[in-house]
């Protein structure tokens, strides 16, 4: 198959203007694959050859004005087309086949009741798995989408959809779309409804969700309202669709899509057991990242896909920003956990090899391939951090000012960078464009390290900065009071590089913070009387969002060998018991976890770590005895069933079915449990048997499948390679719960023959499945445990050596890079 060239593209675009699709799909034939016809109006500026793209199971006809054209000219993903100046009408008529990779057309069969569902997921060349297309993102068109389906489900498109008296569905005409945003999702759909702002708004899931959708479908729908009045509030085109449907789906690989009126996404969101206020702060920031997109990717959508950023960033600062104004009663600063846990996915990716600028070169992004691998912690954490240090800088009214002018300018249209960069320089005088080069043109993060001169009552404050952004940082001056608290003495705003020093009046602070509300993006050292404050007095500072500030610093010394990982240990036991915050105690305990216990410890002393986090969870346990703090102890206990090394204790709660003191153990901890407990060699086949009877669900066959490639067995170990790489039959999740369970730290002895084994077979599976699946193999069953020399160079032979897709390629520069990185933590 051709992946299409950002040449191709433009080339393409000067001969076509395409004005209107019709696309009939007949989802009744079969399990297995599905019929499609298109219908495409289009205009030729000039007589010329060109090609229309689709991946079909079989192409029973195509007709150009009426003309049959040789099905056998089908080139792989392109039938090619001979035009003469004017209009034409093609029409493609093939049958197609259903995905269980979450690409193109997915189909999936509930274990729970045996209902099936099908739906659309058509980003960046996946429309061709399920009608033809000129599938480029600046020919859009306006398309209406008719679907024969079974009697007993409901269809959903992008426009309000009506049963037609012949039995097919029939969504209301788009306006102007580019491909990648038709949607379809059809299904026995168990739907929430209702109406605001005068358009019908709904929630869908399927049906054997229903009871945990009607559960919270109540704050579901209050977010997406706050959400869209606020949105009404910052913008000044109006919401550009006719209705605006959430469909929750099976298998989803992203976290939502933000198709048009009807946006999709996983459906981990429709909750089936206890949650934290974090995880559903979590949804809420989905549900308004993609309804920003609405207009920031939609209603003007990208030329190229090198300008991805320009819907990613801003839909995620939007959508932290947005659910901190609108929905502040529920979730009061949702910046912590941006602070906590997106940013430190951008400052990784950021470090790494592979990183790129926020904006790349469009030389950069030659084709969809290439284009694909940029959805990564750049386009989404560190965007949105740009941008919030641009609002920052300019201010939020001269922001929305340009943010408006660029909608009025492109709206049902595409935009490149320097569009969206001169609308914001028509709203202010500052020097948007020269902010621009520095901040999305170069990649990288800045160090700033504070310096103090002075004594007595007179200090100078200078920022040494390693790197070549400006910076307007908050800084944050604290003392020591005599109970040992750490008080705010004054906060500054200061702009780096500096005109000259700041003068700071009174004795020398216990505790200088740079960047101290977060407002940009750097990563922070401390001078030394600082950082023994910070190790000694975390807990004792006021503001959340300050310790999430230390905490994030003290995270950047451990993966630069700044601080071993025992100190961060041990901070963590002296400050996390007495932590108030979720989202930083959620965030210290996965770092030290998944980063210091499995990667950054060497093997003999993984069980000092692992102790050492479960006296944390201990320790917060006995703190929430009282029942006061329900997410916390959630949150402790899923921490004390990860690092447990002895059996005994979480065995005797999945006996009793609860937690002592509580929670009642749900399925998901059930699960968690089981997981662990396989890990460790403290459970069979027969008890996973067991409690799959007991949680048939989807979640549990995906349950199942990880404990079962946990157990330290070599009968289930190569049942799981098995399962993974010499057949086809996992679908996405089962693929990644298999992967999931497959390695564990504590069998390394057991799996080691499977590590040289990988490389081989992973570069075949992704020949065959596809860059999804690639990315998942080498997402969750690269052997990330085995930090040592020798996997190293193995995997960087294979890597210079064996030829590759792209989604596979890069996964695994980040992976190696990153068992590069735990190797020097090692070696101090």
């Amino acid at each position: 198959m051709s992946v299409l060239t950002r040449d191709e593209a433009q080339t393409r675009a000067q001969l076509l203007d395409v004005h209107h699709y019709r696309v009939d799909l007949d989802l009744t034939t079969g399990a297995e694959t599905f019929e499609s016809t298109s219908t495409v109006r289009f205009t030729a500026r000039a007589a010329g050859d060109t090609f229309v793209e689709l991946k079909p199971v079989t192409l029973h006809s195509a007709t150009l004005d009426g003309e049959p054209l040789d099905p056998a000219a089908l080139d792989g993903n392109r039938l090619p087309l001979s035009l003469t100046e004017g209009e034409h009408e093609l029409r493609v008529t093939a049958t197609m086949r259903y995905s269980r990779t979450g690409e193109g057309m997915h189909r999936f069969t509930d274990p729970t009741d045996g209902e099936s569902y099908v739906y659309t997921q058509l980003f960046m060349e996946d429309v061709q798995r399920v009608f033809a297309a000129f599938d480029q993102p600046d020919l859009k068109a306006v398309f209406e989408v008719a679907v024969t389906a079974p009697d007993d489900w409901t269809v959903l498109a992008n426009g309000i959809t009506e049963r037609q008296p012949d039995g097919t569905w029939k969504a209301a005409p788009t306006p102007l779309l580019s491909t990648y945003f038709v949607c379809v999702a059809a299904g026995p759909w168990h739907s929430v409804r209702t109406e605001h702002a005068g358009l019908p708004f709904g929630i869908h899931c399927r049906r054997s969700l229903a009871p945990h959708l009607d559960a919270d479908a109540d704050e579901i729908l209050a977010v997406t309202k706050a959400c869209y009045d606020r949105y009404h509030e910052k913008f000044d085109e109006p919401y550009p669709f006719d209705s605006y449907d959430q469909a929750f789906v099976p298998e989803f690989n992203a976290g939502a899509m933000e198709n048009p009126g009807l946006v999709t996404f996983r459906d981990e969101f429709v909750f089936r057991s206890a949650v934290t206020v974090t995880e559903r702060q979590t949804r809420a920031m989905v549900i308004a990242h993609e309804m920003a997109h609405m207009w920031f990717g939609d209603l003007v959508t990208l030329r190229w896909w090198d300008d991805i950023w320009l819907n990613e960033s801003f839909a995620e600062y939007m959508g932290y920003q947005t659910v901190n104004e609108a929905c502040s009663d529920l979730f009061p600063d949702t910046w912590i956990d941006f602070g906590v846990t997106r940013k430190a996915w951008g400052y990784e990716a950021d470090q790494r090899p592979s990183t790129h600028p926020v904006a790349p070169d469009p030389e950069a992004v030659p084709d969809t391939a290439s284009a694909l691998l940029n959805f990564d912690g750049i386009s989404y954490a560190k965007g949105a951090s740009a941008l919030r240090q641009l609002v920052a800088w300019l201010g939020e009214k001269d922001f929305l000012a340009g943010i408006n002018i660029h909608f009025k300018r492109h709206k049902f249209g595409n935009a490149t960078l320097a569009d969206f960069i001169d609308n914001l320089a028509a709203a202010t005088d500052r020097d948007v464009h020269g902010w621009a080069e520095q901040w999305l043109r170069t990649t990288g993060v800045d160090t700033l390290t504070p310096r103090l001169d002075g004594e007595g009552l007179h200090w100078n404050l200078t920022v040494d900065r390693a790197g070549t952004r400006p910076h307007r940082i908050s800084v944050g001056v604290y003392d020591r009071d005599p109970s040992g608290d750490l008080v705010l003495r004054e906060r500054r705003e200061l702009d780096v590089p500096q005109d000259a020093p700041a003068e700071l009046a009174g004795p020398r602070p216990a505790l200088v913070v740079l960047n101290d509300e977060d407002l940009t993006y750097t990563k922070l050292r401390f001078d030394g009387t600082s950082e023994e404050s910070a190790l000694r007095g975390l807990s004792r500072i006021p503001d959340p969002l300050t310790r999430a500030v230390l905490w994030n610093a003290l995270r950047d010394q451990v993966r630069d060998g700044d601080l071993t990982p025992a100190e961060y240990l041990e901070t963590a036991l002296a400050h996390l018991p007495e932590e108030t915050e979720l989202a930083l105690v959620q965030g210290v305990l996965a770092f030290a976890r998944h980063q210091i216990a499995d990667h950054y410890v060497p093997a003999d002393e993984r069980p000092a770590a692992l102790a050492t986090i479960n006296g944390i969870a201990r320790a917060l346990l006995r703190r929430t005895e009282d029942g006061e703090a329900p997410g916390l102890r959630l949150t402790a206990v899923r921490a004390f069933v990860d690092s447990a090394t002895t059996p005994d204790k979480i065995a005797s709660w999945l006996d009793e079915g609860t937690v002592h003191g509580g929670p009642e153990l749900d399925p998901e901890l059930r699960w968690r449990i089981l997981a662990r407990l396989a890990a460790l060699g403290a459970t069979d086949e027969t008890a996973i048997a067991a409690e799959l009877e007991r949680d048939p669900s989807a979640t549990g066959q995906e349950g199942a499948a990880r404990c079962r490639a946990a157990l330290p067995d070599p009968e289930a170990k190569a049942a799981a390679w098995s399962a993974l790489f010499d057949s086809d039959d996992l679908s996405n999740y089962l693929f990644t719960a298999t992967a999931q369970g497959f390695w564990q730290p504590e069998q390394a002895d057991l799996v080691g023959e499977y590590v040289p084994r990988f490389y081989e077979a992973a570069v075949a599976l992704g020949d065959r499945r596809g860059p999804a699946m690639a990315e998942a193999a080498g997402r969750h069953a690269f052997p990330a445990h085995a930090v040592d020399a020798d996997s190293l160079a193995l995997g960087e032979r294979h890597l210079a050596d064996t030829p590759m897709i792209p989604a596979l390629h890069r996964k695994l520069v980040d992976q190696l890079d990153d068992l590069r990185r735990a190797l020097k933590v090692r070696e101090g």
